[in-house]
């Protein structure tokens, strides 16, 4: 017989309470379920059953067995599950967490090209810079940007977030292009009043190489992407991330100052609660974000 069916069986048994009600439950005969618990007994050669006129009592063995043929039942229940999600098309609302910076100029563009490929998804983006509670707070994906916090999560990484020095053609025509960092002391600086060591700028060079140097401007603010029109209309150098600055360096209103140097790379990682059976669509959202960030 079936080994499974027969693992199925014995747990009804067990569940149930007897073989008359297993077999009013299995919609089989009292006969079929004895014969169920008398091939694996003699498969094991061990009784798994103490047999009474009210009730069935589990040996030693029999308890050991109930407890791995459950388990065995729902790791084949999972395998089946998810073989059937594989095969379905990602669908459902998808909550997820972003800091501001690069949800709004990076990760909203590929979100809708995600939506594009998938019509019966719909996104739920909350633009965040503080630190939050991704399960307690109901997201199913969080972009984090910096030191892991929780390690209970799984964290994909993906590119590291580059922060780089960049500047208008005005403003470089009018006040001269920095060759070295000691340069960016003569220059006005855009500050962004949330970093930790403000009116510094500590920098990475090509080998490794690192620089501090003491800022000075007129334009400070707490959001990067005013920082980035303040340097679109000519009010100084900005240090912002590569990624929000590169459509504006590939177009020329913005250019590249000291390009060989940048502040120290941040990790960035794409969180989400550990789940034995992800659904097509959280599984799909993964893969895309991780192939076009990772």
């Amino acid at each position: 017989m079936d080994k499974l069916a027969g693992m199925a069986m014995f747990v009804r048994v067990v569940d149930e309470g007897s073989f008359a009600a297993a077999a009013e439950v299995s919609q089989v005969s009292a006969t079929m379920v004895a014969k169920h618990i008398r091939t694996i007994e003699q498969r094991l050669g061990a009784r798994l059953l103490h047999r009474t006129t009210r009730r069935h009592q589990l040996t030693e063995v029999g308890k050991l067995y109930y407890e791995r043929c459950k388990t065995v039942l729902t790791e084949v229940e999972l395998a089946e599950a998810a073989a059937s999600e594989l095969q379905s098309a990602p669908r459902g609302r998808l909550r997820l967490v972003a800091p501001v910076s690069f949800g709004t100029q990076t990760l909203v563009p590929a979100l809708v090209e995600y939506l594009h490929q998938n019509l019966e998804v719909s996104v739920d983006l909350a633009l965040d810079n503080n630190p939050y509670d991704l399960i307690g707070e109901g997201y199913e994906l969080g972009i984090q940007i910096g030191a892991l916090t929780n390690t209970g999560l799984v964290a994909r990484p993906l590119k590291p977030y580059r922060r780089i020095l960049a500047a208008s053609p005005d403003y470089l025509a009018r006040c001269g292009k920095p060759e070295r960092p000691e340069d960016l002391v003569n220059h006005m600086c855009l500050g962004h009043s949330y970093w930790r060591l403000q009116g510094r700028w500590h920098l990475v060079g090509p080998q490794g190489e690192t620089c501090e140097i003491a800022i000075k401007g007129r334009f400070t603010t707490n959001q990067g992407g005013a920082l980035r029109v303040a340097a679109l209309h000519g009010a100084g150098i900005v240090l912002q991330p590569e990624l929000l600055l590169a459509a504006d360096l590939d177009a020329g209103r913005l250019e590249a100052v000291l390009p060989l140097w940048s502040y120290k790379p941040t990790p960035m990682h794409l969180v989400y609660a550990p789940d034995r059976r992800p659904t097509a669509m959280l599984r799909s959202v993964i893969d895309f974000l991780v192939a076009r960030f990772g």
